[in-house]
């Protein structure tokens, strides 16, 4: 799994014209699921992203996780995270995992973060959606479960 990690100020996600997610001070969260991804490496991942210390203390330094801030986390699917850009111009999607696997492990990664104390706003997975954002810093990281496990 892979996942975008993006300090915000505020973000939002619209789907035909309605707004059907929206936080404040928090994370924006993009993630993608390959086929070979399992409900271990998405708890991993969970705990991974809504753990990580960006946020700034007193001090100015990036020392405080999304718990001490009181943050709040947006979650969108986004299959285009595995695209392969490696021939030619228009990028192969055959990296992303088909949507009865990614859509089970979106939903879990949706749980992970309740279970974690953060109830998630989020898209609609497989929908057209606009995603909005107020990046603060900005403050992106990318997180692959091949990397952590």
């Amino acid at each position: 799994m892979r996942a975008v990690v993006t300090r915000v100020k505020s973000a939002s996600v619209e789907i035909g014209g309605e707004i059907v997610g929206r936080i404040g001070k928090g994370f924006l969260i993009l993630l993608g699921v390959a086929p070979d991804d399992t409900p271990e490496k998405c708890k991993k991942l969970a705990e991974k992203a809504l753990g990580l210390r960006v946020f700034c203390d007193e001090n100015d330094k990036m020392n405080l996780n999304l718990d001490a801030v009181g943050g709040q986390v947006l979650v969108v699917s986004q299959f285009t995270l595995y695209a392969d850009c490696k021939k030619g111009k228009r990028p192969s999607f055959v990296g992303a995992a088909g949507p009865q696997i990614a859509a089970a492990l979106y939903e879990q990664f949706l749980d992970e973060c309740r279970a974690l104390g953060h109830e998630p706003q989020h898209g609609q997975f497989g929908a057209d959606m606009l995603v909005a954002s107020e990046n603060d810093g900005p403050v992106t990281i990318l997180l692959d479960t091949d990397e952590l496990m």
